[in-house]
């Protein structure tokens, strides 16, 4: 369920993210780029493979369906998203929360494309409390250092010593992405 947010909304959540970091104890901060391979394109009517190299080399501007070899071409304002994931209990991890060791933390994250749909960031949370954990993960979605998405998702429960799986989605996928930053944000 995707809900935009204002400005005066991102603002606020970041003055209240920033003040709240402060007196929270470590935190899970990741950062992963997309894995979908060399940046080529192979075209399905000629089997041409369009690389860096040789898109726009004919002297013609780059089109917008080449955007993702130009990224500082690409024009996409910055959106702010609200969600809802639910984490599925994959295994379990030791209860061992602490000074030094995350409530809970971010593992394994992989940031893929779905085809005609939305980038989405796959990842697994470890809650290392003995509570029950209800977390609200941030992605941020960059395209070559420009941001493009601000996902904010409410997780769904997830309970003492356990490892659950959930994604988190981003922009369309005709929006070019290279990178996400994800950071749980409560607890």
């Amino acid at each position: 369920m995707y809900r935009p947010v204002s400005a005066v909304s991102v603002c606020l959540i970041g003055m209240t993210l920033a003040s709240a970091v402060t007196a929270q104890p470590a935190k899970s901060n990741v950062e992963v780029a997309a894995t979908t391979g060399a940046f080529e394109f192979r075209d399905p009517v000629t089997g041409h493979v369009w690389t860096p190299e040789n898109v726009g080399q004919d002297g013609t501007p780059i089109g917008p369906d080449d955007k993702a070899f130009d990224p500082r071409g690409q024009a996409a304002p910055l959106q702010a998203v609200l969600q809802k994931s639910v984490a599925k209990p994959v295994g379990s991890v030791p209860i061992t929360a602490g000074p030094t060791v995350p409530v809970a933390e971010l593992q394994n994250l992989a940031l893929r494309v779905m085809p005609g749909k939305r980038w989405y960031v796959a990842m697994y949370i470890n809650n290392n409390s003995g509570n029950a954990i209800q977390p609200v993960v941030e992605c941020r979605f960059t395209n070559h250092g420009q941001p493009v998405t601000l996902t904010r998702a409410n997780v769904s429960q997830v309970g003492p010593g356990v490892r659950a799986g959930f994604t988190v989605a981003g922009p369309r996928a005709e929006i070019f992405v290279d990178k996400a930053n994800c950071t749980i944000s409560s607890p």
